[in-house]
């Protein structure tokens, strides 16, 4: 019962950030096509296009006479390279090329200078353009499930982010500059390889959900509290022996899962924090008198151990 309630917890917390255009268009706005000899031959100016689940190998070059397109689905087809054409759809908004076959976001990616939101989850990607740096009006970007290493530094210049996915990569250090993300809501660097938390990482004052999950963290910054809009923070799964007394500063602080850590007392001032509804502290050293003091400060709050 524990599990299946984390699991919906996590669940529902990250699709709320979760860009659902990224997938799906609006059929009640405009129009969405299947095919685009369809397209083509229905509405010359259709804005959106579905091309999902086909088995495609490359795009089809037609696709260059919708130039109204703003939206294009092509996730879970067999793109290893990125086709031309693509290219030449200046009025995208929103690119859906997840789990493909893709190794790389290529310098071209500059000439999609109205892309909104671009998913790229669960293809090969082990390297980005710095050209990424160009998109400035991207608000949702998602990279999980890929091998990257390393994130270029110019993604800093892509201040209009409001979600960054990040999770299930191989990155242990993020670019400088992250504090640049002002308008940032969603962080997920889960699945990773992340050793600590960095100081430019705690200036993302709008920040609303954190997520570090099976990292290799050992300990938690101080600092930790100019995260003051987080409602989400999510830190099972690392080596943490200890968690700081600043973190009830997090007065907007809705769930806090701490699993599977070495934790054996948390902070003493846990009343302070009003809006917890559930904390998660299974597979930690807690002492059976810890967990009554735990229990009585949060009286409103849903506790696991």
């Amino acid at each position: 019962m524990i599990f299946k309630t984390i699991v919906a917890i996590a669940i529902m917390t990250t699709m709320a950030f979760y860009n659902a255009n990224a997938q799906y268009a609006n059929p009640l706005k405009d129009a969405v096509y299947y095919n685009v000899e369809k397209a083509i031959e229905k509405d010359l100016n259709a804005r959106n296009l579905n091309l999902r689940d086909q088995q495609l190998f490359v795009i089809p070059s037609k696709i260059v006479k919708l130039e109204s397109l703003q939206f294009l689905n092509a996730m879970r087809n067999n793109f290893e390279q990125w086709d031309e054409v693509l290219f030449q759809l200046k009025n995208l908004e929103v690119l859906n090329l997840k789990a493909n076959g893709l190794t790389t976001i290529p310098s071209d990616i500059n000439k999609l200078s109205n892309l909104t939101s671009l998913d790229l989850a669960d293809n090969g990607i082990i390297e980005i353009s710095e050209a990424i740096g160009t998109l400035n009006k991207l608000q949702n970007l998602h990279l999980s499930g890929n091998t990257l290493v390393r994130i270029p530094d110019a993604i800093t210049q892509c201040t209009t982010l409001k979600v960054l996915q990040l999770d299930n990569n191989q990155l242990s250090y993020l670019p400088e500059n992250m504090e640049n993300f002002k308008a940032l809501k969603m962080l997920d660097l889960g699945y990773n390889q992340f050793y600590e938390i960095d100081a430019s990482w705690l200036q993302l004052n709008n920040l609303l959900e954190l997520n570090i999950e099976h990292n290799n963290l050992r300990a938690i910054p101080s600092n930790i509290d100019g995260l003051e809009s987080l409602t989400t923070l999510k830190l099972n799964d690392n080596k943490l022996t200890s968690i700081p007394e600043e973190l009830i500063a997090l007065k907007n602080l809705e769930l806090l899962i701490l699993s599977n850590n070495q934790l054996k007392i948390l902070p003493k001032n846990l009343k302070d924090l009003p809006k917890l509804t559930t904390l998660i502290l299974t597979k930690n050293n807690f002492s059976p008198q810890e967990q009554a003091r735990i229990k009585t400060a949060l009286p409103h709050c849903s506790v696991y151990f």
